[in-house]
């Protein structure tokens, strides 16, 4: 009896009979995974998140990650100590989420695999990605509103944005304590673009709108500006939208200074080559691995299952179709005083989720034309709304932060 009474306290099943809400995260765990592995949506994270929620919740695994408190003291140990006194997740959640490092090298390798060219071909086009953010902004007051502090607000809003780098950053930042939320919310949202899209279309886009063909309204109302040199000007663009930014929001630099720069060793051929393959592959998928492990080991009972864990996930629905009205709502009022008319699809891509909201739009359009094929214009809009959000996210950041 005595051995067998040693064999059950080495094991976690006590510790699962004192704290049966583990029971919860464990089966979250496995939902989360499950979208990821069967479902595919958006694994490459999905799957590193859902692992790390497992990890987290093992009992006895010592694999969670401990928010810095008065009491702990955490934030001022060495990284030794802190993976001696706390385990290995926190060192990693300590030295690579907690100061930022983490989404700006995911950007880098966001930007490495962007072409810039549609935006560039389209640069009218640009502005709904900036009308899309008007869901970040509702949603932030809206949250203020109900009881939701300034900066957790700030750090719910940003989810309207549909990029979970730049969401995960404003929430290391601004509400580390909702990280776990926030990001599980965002990516899970960014998942399902495909099925928020088409909704949100289907109530406000009429199908006599939905049939305005792109290449035909440049047929009739030709630019009067062409580029000559695109492949200059690709390499100037990140560059001179880098030092803009810089100068207007440089709270916003980490996310979008490693954007343009990813871009830029990209457009810039041959001679960076070998930077451009390390940025879009090995700091990119290593990068991946470690934010989505961290962000899911901060998924414990404690931190997650409340009621703001609720409203987050909520709020973050509501700010994405906000933002996809928004853009839309930006794109009907455009075209009440302009010939040349535009597909409100071009605005409902005003979201961060590249390319996944132009290929949606554009799969819309071909059901109702075969020939509508806009993909390179909603890729317009699309790019200008990553923009768009990390700067939205460096804007609160200096004003909330």
């Amino acid at each position: 009896m005595e051995i067998f009474e040693r064999m059950y306290e080495m094991s976690a099943l006590g510790e699962i009979g004192q704290n049966p809400l583990s029971l919860v995260m464990l089966l979250l765990a496995f939902v989360i995974l499950y979208l990821g592995i069967a479902k595919r949506y958006e694994p490459l994270l999905l799957v590193p998140i859902g692992f790390g929620v497992l990890l987290a919740n093992f009992p006895g695994g010592n694999m969670f990650v401990t928010q810095a408190t008065a009491e702990n003291g955490i934030e001022h140990l060495t990284i030794l100590e802190i993976a001696k006194e706390h385990g290995i997740m926190n060192m990693l959640y300590y030295s690579l989420i907690k100061t930022g490092l983490l989404p700006p090298l995911i950007f880098m390798g966001v930007g490495a695999m962007t072409d810039f060219g549609p935006l560039l071909r389209n640069l009218r086009l640009a502005f709904f990605g900036a009308a899309a953010q008007i869901g970040i902004f509702t949603i932030i007051f809206a949250a203020i509103a109900i009881g939701f502090a300034p900066k957790e607000a700030a750090a719910l809003g940003i989810i309207g944005g549909a990029d979970g780098p730049t969401a995960i950053y404003t929430a290391i930042i601004l509400a580390p304590k909702l990280l776990g939320p926030i990001a599980i919310a965002a990516y899970s949202y960014m998942a399902l673009v495909p099925v928020i899209i088409p909704l949100i279309v289907k109530f406000s886009v009429s199908k006599k709108e939905l049939k305005i063909n792109m290449k035909e309204q440049d047929r009739l109302y030709p630019s009067k500006v062409q580029i000559k040199n695109i492949k200059k000007v690709k390499v100037i663009f990140p560059i001179m939208i880098g030092t803009i930014v810089a100068i207007l929001v440089p709270s916003s630099v980490p996310l979008v200074g490693l954007l343009l720069f990813g871009n830029l060793i990209k457009e810039i051929g041959k001679d960076t080559s070998r930077l451009f393959q390390a940025a879009s592959e090995t700091i990119m998928n290593t990068a991946t691995i470690f934010l989505g492990l961290t962000v899911g080991a901060t998924m414990t009972a404690e931190t997650f299952i409340d009621s703001k864990t609720l409203m987050i996930i909520a709020g973050g629905f509501l700010a994405f179709a906000i933002s996809i009205l928004g853009g839309i709502c930006a794109v009907k009022v455009y075209n009440l005083f302009s010939k040349k008319k535009i597909n409100p699809l071009i605005g409902a891509t005003g979201l961060s989720a590249v390319p996944m909201a132009s290929r949606v739009a554009n799969d819309i359009a071909l059901k109702h034309d075969p020939s509508n094929h806009l993909l390179q214009y909603a890729m317009s809009s699309n790019i200008s709304g990553v923009i768009g959000s990390a700067v939205a996210a460096g804007v609160l950041i200096s004003i909330l932060g």
